[in-house]
């Protein structure tokens, strides 16, 4: 499955920039002086929106505002200009963005500074694990190197690293207005802290700190970090939907021998393997409760307020309710 996503955004990426051909051979720059910035998913635009402030030096685009998950977005020909001619791009860099490679060809370096988040982190990036449970993804092809989680987002100690790197880059692009980003930073930086002394406090006052998925699971550097077990249905970014006997078995067991009263599913996600999981198990009364991956946020939801921060105190309440039994 993988192997042919990275074949399918190859060919489209290639198509889309043959349609650009004819021009953004040059960057022009964003009219009126204005940094032009462009991030492929919601964390990384919601960051720099925080770290811009009211000033009027930037204007930032996001790219999957449709509410498209990263996982199966593919950049259209507008897509391809909009990222040729910014002043800063912004994405993940993990294997779902492969096509950001042949994207970037587009880019004059000189002119366009890149900020690749797994790159910033650098060895804190986590390989994908399979763990006991999990269902294995079919592959077609090989793999020279092994894949890495790209959902390093939901770590909010990686945030604070990720949000100072694009401050930086916007110090460095807009200098008349450094004092107001930094500004900006120490004051976001203030809240992701508090945010993540809530967390720790939520894990060590847990009755359990052990959590199960029927679903997905993007969440592995949030349970690293806080130190809560976990078992899934499948890796955080297998394109699967099906799960076999063996892995629903597997999970029900843990379900018993855990004694959990929550199984967790992600964001727009189908509750038939939880609902699965919870029958074929000897609990009672357990609940299904989704936790926001942060991946699908829609350009109604930005309207309606929504940001890192609000995603990720709802998640913890979720936890705190699933946890505390």
């Amino acid at each position: 499955m993988a192997f042919f996503r990275r074949l399918f955004s190859a060919v489209s990426v290639a198509a889309a920039a043959a349609l650009l051909l004819t021009g953004c051979s040059s960057h022009s720059g964003n009219s009126g002086g204005r940094l032009s910035i462009v991030c492929t998913s919601f964390p990384e635009y919601d960051w720099t929106r925080q770290i811009v402030g009211d000033s009027d030096g930037a204007e930032i685009t996001y790219l999957l505002s449709s509410g498209i998950d990263l996982h199966n977005y593919q950049p259209s020909a507008k897509d391809i200009m909009t990222i040729s001619d910014c002043d800063i791009f912004i994405y993940v860099g993990g294997e779902s963005e492969s096509w950001a490679k042949d994207a970037l060809k587009e880019v004059n370096p000189k002119d366009t500074k890149v900020i690749k988040l797994m790159e910033v982190l650098g060895e804190s990036v986590k390989e994908e694990e399979l763990k006991e449970g999990m269902e294995h993804e079919e592959e077609e092809g090989h793999h020279d190197e092994p894949e890495y989680d790209e959902h390093v987002w939901l770590s909010i100690k990686n945030a604070e690293i990720l949000c100072n790197e694009i401050c930086e880059t916007l110090c460095e692009k807009d200098s008349a207005n450094a004092d107001t980003y930094r500004a900006n930073l120490r004051s976001y930086t203030e809240k992701l802290e508090a945010l993540d002394e809530e967390y720790t406090e939520m894990a060590d006052s847990a009755e359990t700190r052990t959590v199960l998925f029927g679903d997905r699971f993007p969440f592995r550097y949030l349970c690293d970090d806080y130190d809560i077990d976990y078992y899934a249905a499948f890796p955080g970014c297998s394109a699967e939907t099906a799960a076999s006997f063996e892995t629903v078995a597997t999970l029900s067991k843990k379900l018993n021998e855990k004694e959990l009263d929550t199984v967790f599913i992600i964001e727009n996600s189908d509750d038939s393997i939880a609902r699965s999981i919870i029958s074929n198990s000897d609990r009672s009364g357990v609940s299904i409760e989704t936790l926001n991956s942060i991946q699908s946020v829609t350009q109604k939801d930005i309207d309606s307020g929504a940001t890192y921060l609000s995603i990720m105190d709802s998640n913890l309440e979720t936890l705190k309710k699933a946890l505390d039994q």
